[in-house]
């Protein structure tokens, strides 16, 4: 079993200040990495009120400093919205502190104000994720190549090779043939995801590629544990409430695809949605216990601007309480990845 942590920064004015926010998002990404966690999810959006995370990079390039493990995976990154020279000169940056721990999901972004923001046209979009693609594979190599018309090289190059690991995102089917078509592997986003997986491996045979295996099914949305879940369930209402109207919203402008937030108007709503649980430590290994080896435990200590001590007395119960019984289990090796 896998253990994860993910950030989008949110910081809507019921929250900790966005300054006590990413102060504890790079801390809590060095305490994972001290306590086995694989990999952090950095997540990327531009113009939000509440400051959704605009500049992951800079924010991975503060966690990989501070940790010599986890791997950081951008999810997603809204790549068509960077310039392709750019964003080599970055990832392959970013590569080369965390020396191989940079992976991304790419996607070609839902929100028509990012795109007007940045003056590209949505309608270009697909394509220029293929421009982008391609780019990042001949700036890579580190040798002069053609782009756009003039002879550029891209330096430095990144340490994994041929290339860090590129994910295809999406909520839609198309996004599945663009992966096995582009991507070294699928993320599918939202409700539809064994579905939207199953069309992946059948483009990737169809096109004569081979079919990686599937990622490690992540989950819940939000997990909170606690000694007390009635006492925490009341703090912690107003920042999930608010996370899942305000991704539901947005969810709206793809106009294809599902999500995994849904609109609630009350704490007995949010209880009803079975991705966002507040578990005992009993009940929490009990749900390891049902999800199985081959799955993934993800956090998200932060969300909805939740004040940081509340993740972390989340985060501190989960090591002390559950991580042991997991490597008694067998489900996690014991002391695996754990300084």
């Amino acid at each position: 079993m896998r253990l994860s942590l993910r950030y989008d920064m949110r910081a809507p004015e019921i929250g900790a200040p966005a300054a006590d926010l990413y102060k504890a998002a790079v801390e809590q990404a060095a305490w994972g990495d001290t306590h086995g966690f694989e990999t952090v999810y950095i997540a990327e959006h531009h113009g939000a009120e509440d400051g959704y995370c605009a500049s992951p990079m800079i924010l991975a390039g503060a966690m990989l400093g501070r940790s010599t493990r986890i791997h950081v995976h951008f999810s997603a990154l809204v790549a068509v919205l960077h310039d392709p020279l750019r964003l080599a000169e970055d990832l392959a940056t970013l590569d080369l502190i965390g020396r191989g721990r940079v992976e991304m999901t790419m996607g070609i972004g839902y929100r028509p104000d990012e795109f007007e923001m940045f003056d590209v046209p949505m309608k270009r979009r697909v394509k220029i994720l293929e421009e982008i693609i391609d780019t990042l594979d001949k700036a890579w190599t580190g040798e002069p190549f053609e782009f756009r018309g003039r002879t550029v090289r891209v330096r430095p190059m990144p340490v994994t090779r041929p290339r860090p690991p590129i994910y295809i995102g999406g909520s839609a089917d198309p996004s599945a043939a663009r992966a096995a078509r582009l991507g070294d592997n699928y993320y599918p986003a939202g409700s539809d995801k064994d579905r939207l997986y199953g069309l992946f491996e059948a483009e990737c045979v169809r096109l004569g590629r081979p079919v990686p295996p599937r990622p490690a099914p992540a989950g819940p949305l939000f997990l909170h544990v606690t000694d007390d879940p009635e006492r925490d369930w009341q703090r912690l209402a107003p920042h999930l409430m608010y996370t899942t109207n305000m991704n539901a919203q947005w969810a709206k402008e793809r106009g294809t695809g599902t999500t995994g937030y849904k609109f609630v108007e009350s704490i007995d709503d949010l209880k009803t949605l079975p991705d966002f649980v507040v578990l005992t430590p009993d009940q929490c290994v009990d749900l390891a216990r049902s999800r199985g080896d081959d799955s993934e435990l993800m956090f998200q200590p932060l969300m909805g601007g939740l004040p940081p001590e509340i993740g972390w007395q989340s985060l501190e119960l989960f090591a002390s309480k559950v991580l042991p019984r997991l490597e008694e289990s067998g489900l996690r090796e014991a002391g695996a990845g754990r300084s």
